[in-house]
């Protein structure tokens, strides 16, 4: 059945045990980030309540850190602390401090100065005019900074699953890689269903009255402890090795759905970003990942192919592809664009790749030296004859592609170029396209046939894994359904891939992924 076929209960009740455990580990990541920062903005907050001076500093440091783009945030936090729990934890205690900070500070400075004076002269030390009369008085305040902190948490929570920590974030981030509604309302409904209980419950507890908010301030560390053992719930595993699977790869039947299928592989695995799961398998951090084999961080990490035996990964050869109107909009667009035909194999697009992914060259210099080389590349015309908005997926190879575009574009047409890079995956690049943001991008047969055509499998099947009989059908598909028009294709084949670091695999003794089957189960 595919994604068309079900409703989103039918999809959440298939993957109910999936669900459970990542609505437990976003509860955990949650509530273990807020205890932190409850334990560190609380004090924080009382310390610049009594020295005001230092008011202004501290809470316009925890203001900037709430201005660090998450996902930038996230990144930081990978050369420090490695990925998994850890630095998602510290990404979300930063993001929870400035409202506890703040309505620590405000609800203390608000308590009346006459209050505290008939404290002080009653007896009481600074101590216990701090316990007995400003917290308990600033409760409420507190308590609010603490639920915008809580509900802030929930959503920034989902961007873990990109550095192998877990949460409702695979499910969105899958779902939006593979075109798969269902996905991606499978985590978003939860996320956000968390945020208004745990939003509504802390907002019950602003609102009662001084004797109740006594207990129940006693209570709230007790629960917020017990949820934040949440994380730790879905965490036994018999295998002795650890894959590291990107969102969309999860959700594929080319991917770790035909591994279970096809292979019978049961490997412990966790869902990571690309951008940074070559690098933890070169760490040691992981032992298999899934990959491109084009992908030019192979050669930068020392990184094997394993023989895919069973032929789960169909042909993805990359080509542009373009809206119908757009090619009659633009009439020599179609021959700009096909210039590139056969012109970059594998080997080609893995040194391409490797120069931006390793190097660190940007992609319009990688373009131009390419086009340069084979005598592809000419000044721009300054074109004034309307302007093609090209997109792309946002990884290195895609950022080449559309750069290579861009300069031939300008080089041979009197066209002019607008680029809107770094799309995401598949579904944002694909509706962008239909929904008339974009004119092309880059695009990848395997990726076309079942991540957005999505046929039965005997469909699947009759293509036989053959290049050329794989792109005629996503090219007629296409046209029929949505009026779109692939190219010639580039000419390189960057399929997915399960690889592991070389030497591990010799020690191991596995070439194949049938082998890596065999190894596992034999541990």
């Amino acid at each position: 059945m595919n994604e068309q076929q079900q409703t989103l209960w039918q999809f959440m009740a298939q993957q109910s045990d999936k669900l459970l455990t990542q609505t437990l580990q976003h509860i955990g990541l949650t509530f273990i980030s807020l205890i932190i920062a409850v334990l560190v903005g609380l004090p924080l907050g009382i310390l610049i309540a009594r020295k005001r001076k230092l008011s202004g500093s501290i809470l316009g440091v925890a203001g900037v850190l709430q201005t660090i783009p998450s996902i930038a945030l996230l990144g930081f936090m990978i050369p420090l602390l490695g990925i998994g729990a850890k630095p998602a934890i510290v990404a979300l205690l930063l993001y929870a401090l400035l409202p506890i900070i703040r309505n620590t500070y405000t609800g203390i400075t608000g308590v009346d100065g006459a209050v505290k004076e008939a404290a002080v002269a009653m007896g009481m030390s600074k101590r216990q005019v701090l316990f007995k009369v400003e917290l308990p008085l600033a409760m409420p305040v507190i308590l609010a900074g603490i639920r915008t902190a809580t509900v802030i948490n929930v959503g920034v929570a989902t961007l873990a699953s990109y550095i192998a920590a877990g949460g409702l974030g695979e499910f969105i981030f899958g779902g939006i890689s593979l075109n798969n509604t269902n996905m991606i309302l499978a985590g978003a409904i939860p996320a956000a269903l968390l945020a208004i209980l745990f939003d509504s419950l802390l907002s019950m507890l602003q609102h009662l009255n001084l004797k109740k908010l006594k207990v129940a301030a006693k209570v709230l560390p007790v629960l917020i402890i017990v949820m934040a053992c949440f994380y730790f719930i879905p965490s036994a595993y018999g295998s002795k090795l650890t894959a590291g699977f990107t969102p969309e790869f999860m959700g594929r039947q080319d991917g770790n759905l035909g591994l279970r299928s096809k292979y019978g592989l049961k490997i412990h695995t966790i869902v990571i970003s690309d951008a940074v799961m070559y690098k933890a398998c070169f760490e040691k951090e992981l032992d298999v990942i899934s990959g491109y084999s084009t992908d030019g961080r192979l050669k930068a990490y020392d990184l094997v192919v394993l023989d895919d035996n069973k032929k789960i990964f169909p042909p993805y050869y990359a080509a542009p592809i373009v809206r119908d109107d757009a090619l009659k909009k633009f009439p020599d667009l179609e021959k700009t664009l096909n210039m590139l035909s056969g012109k970059i194999n594998d080997s080609v697009m893995t040194d391409l790749n490797y120069r931006t992914d390793y190097l660190h060259q940007s992609p319009e210099r990688v373009a131009k030296d390419f086009l340069t080389a084979h005598n592809l590349y000419q000044p721009e015309r300054g074109g004034n004859a309307g302007i093609v908005r090209i997109g792309s997926k946002i990884f290195g190879e895609q950022y080449i592609l559309a750069s290579m575009y861009t300069m031939l574009i300008k080089g041979y047409t009197d066209y002019d170029v607008a680029t809107k890079t770094g799309l995401g995956g598949t579904k944002i690049c694909f509706d962008a396209l239909t929904n008339n943001q974009i004119d092309l991008y880059p695009e990848y047969t395997g990726t076309g046939l079942l991540a957005i055509l999505q046929p039965q499998q005997k469909a699947i099947d009759a293509l036989e894994g053959d290049r050329d009989k794989t792109y005629n059908y996503v090219k007629n598909e296409f046209e029929n359904r949505y009026q779109i028009k692939w190219l010639q294709p580039i000419g390189f084949n960057n399929a997915y891939a399960l690889m592991m670091r070389k030497k591990q695999a010799a020690d191991l003794g596995v070439k194949t992924i049938s082998d890596l089957k065999q190894y596992l189960e034999r541990k």
